[in-house]
């Protein structure tokens, strides 16, 4: 009897998820060559083509794509499950995948978890745009609260944001300081973009006062350095190339230091928090709650 009978539809996963049978063979510790003829006796076995091969890339074919998306969900419970039964009674083990859109959030909180829970290996993945946590095998996610999914398990993680309008002192000599949003449109802004070929987001506002006071409102800015690194849109504000839109916590040392000024803050609402979020669907490992609870400890107070 194999020691994992789920070995061969793992094996699909990842050459799936690599596109690759060289990167999905050097994940796993293997030979291309066995994990190609796992492949084929998988394909055998159910009568079907799950794979593309050419000489370039390895690419899912109909029925594959099908498979791959029926086999996730249950392939997620079957980890869970194994996870739980190898660590009950023992010390949190194995490793905790995340992923997460600004690692500042936890830099600060890593080493002394690394240091309270030894056994356990973190595995981040720093990215802006929004990923299915079941299909790219991650456990968990951090990201704002306000682009979560509906069928997720959410856990904040500190009290809500609020963006700051920045620039250098240099940058407001030469081109003066907008009293009013509207009037960011005389100024040259950095943009941001979430993914490649999405849409640009937009400045954002609430009116102070009035029938329509708190109401938010889009500014559309304009200017020449379009980005989706949250690190480079703070650097071009600090070397007075443009006025930036960011979370304080990316600039709370730059403000204090006087190397950016703030503007327009009585313009500005505040934001949900971030948010550790896992699907709601499945038992939690003890390995990702021993995390939940160490952060909210740090973070929350334990609340």
């Amino acid at each position: 009897m194999r020691d994992d009978p789920t070995a061969a539809l793992r094996n699909f996963q990842l050459i799936a998820q690599h596109g690759s049978f060289t990167r999905a063979a050097r994940e796993l510790d293997v030979t291309p060559s066995a994990l190609s003829q796992s492949l084929r006796h998988l394909e055998r076995k159910l009568d079907v083509r799950l794979l593309q091969r050419s000489t370039r890339r390895v690419g899912l074919t109909e029925a594959g794509r099908d498979f791959l998306a029926r086999i996730a969900p249950a392939m997620a419970v079957i980890d869970d499950a194994m996870e739980n039964a190898r660590q009950h009674g023992q010390r949190p083990a194995g490793t905790l995948r995340l992923t997460l859109a600004n690692p500042r959030i936890l830099s600060h909180l890593i080493p002394a978890f690394m240091h309270a829970y030894p056994d356990i290996t973190l595995d981040l993945r720093v990215e802006t745009r929004l990923v299915d946590l079941i299909d790219e095998g991650l456990d968990a996610g951090i990201r704002l609260g306000e682009s979560l999914q509906k069928d997720v398990v959410a856990v904040p993680l500190g009290g809500p944001n609020r963006s700051r309008v920045v620039g250098s002192p240099a940058y407001f000599r030469r081109h003066g300081t907008p009293m009013h949003p509207r009037e960011l449109s005389a100024h040259n802004c950095v943009r941001f973009r979430f993914r490649p070929g999405g849409p640009i987001h937009q400045w954002e506002f609430a009116e102070r006062g009035g029938v329509n006071a708190g109401r938010w409102f889009d500014v559309h800015v304009d200017g020449n350095l379009i980005v989706n690194d949250h690190a480079t849109i703070v650097e071009a504000a600090r070397q007075g190339a443009a006025l930036a839109q960011v979370f304080e916590e990316h600039v709370a040392d730059d403000l204090t230091s006087g190397r950016l000024v703030s503007v327009l803050d009585t313009w500005l609402p505040p934001y949900d928090g971030w948010y550790l979020y896992y699907p709601s669907r499945f038992q939690v490992p003890p390995k990702l709650r021993v995390f939940i609870d160490f952060m909210r400890e740090k973070l929350n107070g334990g609340e």
